[in-house]
């Protein structure tokens, strides 16, 4: 701060004020490499074996699982501002991951720029709008974006009722912004975590919906999507589900998944195998455990 004082012949104090207004405003971002972190070979492993982009987040020896998310959930933050500019729209995904990244969010002016939710929320118990909003709400706020809710249910009861609300010209404005995304910023849901999916925990499954992800063998779901561990989603219940299909998840040009804990190490396998994503911002243990699966 001295040394730019001078260059701009003020007080070091007007320079302080400046940097702390700067870096609020999201103009400035404070960045620490430290000669101790050893994530860069784990990244280039796992970028040279999946062909992804790799963000591995160092973390101490007996942190939390909630502390581990947090950590992942600023690194993915910090990424986004990167990522995410001006005229751009940015798709977002509900869940406990998307909720963490949101609280961590640095503000970033990005003009005529769109957020619009990938998955609907409602369920028989809750309407989960409250929720989802509240995650967009944050996205939109950190960026100045227009924000585009998505409320229909997470699954439908009937999949010709899915197939009715798709014919929706409501419903088909929000699957038109959708087809415009730039980014699609996702976590990974899992059966198995220590901190759990909400999908798994919101009433969202009944008896005979966990009968069928148990048929179907499957390994985790990607924005209420299911997949098995080989990466193949032809699962029955996503015939009533609201995310988007792989296929249509595949076209977005850059696709955020961001994942922590061990425990979703089968969740993360199968979402590598089926393509789904170009960036991984994951805690390190997690890409150790990943990186020794043969």
């Amino acid at each position: 701060m001295d040394a730019i004082a001078r260059e701009l012949m003020t007080s070091r104090s007007s320079v302080s004020r400046l940097l702390s207004e700067a870096r609020a405003s999201g103009l400035v971002e404070i960045q620490i490499h430290s000669p101790l972190e050893r994530s860069g070979g784990l990244e280039a492993q796992l970028a040279e074996r999946f062909q992804i982009n790799a963000h591995v987040v160092p973390v101490p020896a007996g942190i939390s699982n909630v502390e581990r998310l947090d950590r992942v959930a600023m690194t993915a933050a910090r990424l986004l501002n990167r990522f995410f500019d001006s005229g751009m729209t940015l798709g977002v995904a509900w869940g406990s991951t998307m909720s963490a990244v949101s609280r961590q969010l640095v503000a970033k002016a990005a003009h005529n720029s769109h957020v619009v939710q990938l998955n609907g929320a409602v369920n028989d118990e809750d309407s989960g709008i409250d929720y989802a909003s509240e995650i967009l709400r944050r996205f939109g706020a950190a960026y100045g974006a227009q924000v585009h809710q998505f409320p229909v249910p997470a699954f439908f009861d009937d999949p010709r009722t899915k197939e009715a609300m798709w014919r929706e010209r409501s419903t088909r404005r929000i699957l038109d912004i959708q087809s415009r995304m730039d980014i699609a910023l996702f976590g990974l849901g899992s059966p198995f975590a220590d901190v759990p999916s909400r999908v798994y925990i919101g009433g969202y499954l009944n008896a005979e919906d966990y009968r069928s992800l148990s048929e179907d063998r499957v390994a985790g779901d990607v924005a209420t999507m299911f997949y098995r561990l080989d990466g193949s989603d032809d699962v029955e219940l996503n015939a009533r589900g609201t995310g988007p299909d792989f296929h249509r998840l595949r076209k977005v040009a850059r696709r955020v998944c961001v994942v922590s804990g061990n425990q979703k190490l089968a969740s993360l396998r199968g979402a590598l195998a089926a393509k789904v994503m170009t960036d991984l911002v994951v805690d390190e243990d997690l890409a150790k455990r990943l990186v020794n699966v043969r």
